[in-house]
């Protein structure tokens, strides 16, 4: 899978790509969003006692904010060998936080429904960025949602817009769905787009959302799906 540009391609769904990445630059990087920033969302849909699941964790401080933050099982995983051996290295005194390498698109290790919540901070972007995108974001997808509890909680933090992710996501059948927005840049607080806490308008095809924010907002998009079995029932009864 590879991320065409005008100065060349990376393959961002290798994990060969990735060990690189974390052989040259071991030091900690979060991408789009801190915890701090993040935490007052994650506080109106996921519990300390949750068992929370980070898809795509590389070296990110996100686990360990959570953590010290008082949440009690939070698990993360990566396609990269390298980063998950020097995150279990990092973090061998806290064994809150548990480190394993592992596929996205295919997390047969962990059981259906055994997770109450999954936070995405850029995976799936990743794999939209590449060749077989569509098929790739919906093997992801499946997994998330099968390894969710009902009313199980997938937050998916990215760049795409309702325009590019809405329809993906509602193309499942799995969840109901709640958007929120927050600034990519810090701002002073007159000057915030949106509030984080406050969700947005969001009507079926998103468009209500340039109407609240703007079509141009600098934001991250957040979705909150929340997993609602029924939904993936009702529709396979339409197809008999």
């Amino acid at each position: 899978m590879t991320l065409g540009t005008s100065t060349g391609s990376h393959a961002y769904g290798e994990p060969s790509y990735w060990d690189q990445r974390y052989r040259q630059d071991p030091g900690p990087f979060d991408w789009y969003q801190k915890y701090k920033t993040l935490a007052p969302l994650f506080d109106l849909y996921i519990s300390r006692s949750h068992r929370v699941l980070l898809v795509g964790c590389g070296n990110s401080t996100l686990g360990e904010g959570m953590v010290s933050d008082g949440y009690q099982d939070v698990v993360n995983i990566d396609v990269s060998s390298v980063v998950i051996e020097a995150m279990c290295q990092k973090y061998e005194d806290k064994p809150e936080l548990k480190y394993i390498k592992m596929d996205v698109r295919d997390m047969n290790t962990f059981e259906s429904g055994s997770f109450d919540a999954v936070i995405d901070k850029g995976t799936l972007d990743s794999l939209m960025c590449g060749q077989n995108a569509y098929h790739n974001a919906k093997k992801m997808l499946e997994e998330v949602g099968r390894i969710l509890k009902d009313k199980g909680i997938y937050i998916l933090i990215t760049y795409g817009d309702p325009s590019y992710r809405l329809q993906l996501l509602k193309d499942l059948h799995l969840w109901t769905i709640t958007m929120h927005a927050i600034d990519r840049m810090e701002k002073s607080p007159e000057q915030k787009t949106w509030e984080l806490t406050k969700p947005l308008p969001l009507n079926k095809d998103g468009t209500s959302l340039n109407t609240a924010i703007g079509s141009n907002a600098e934001v991250h998009y957040i979705y909150v799906c929340i997993k609602d079995e029924c939904l993936r029932q009702q529709a396979e009864a339409k197809e008999i």
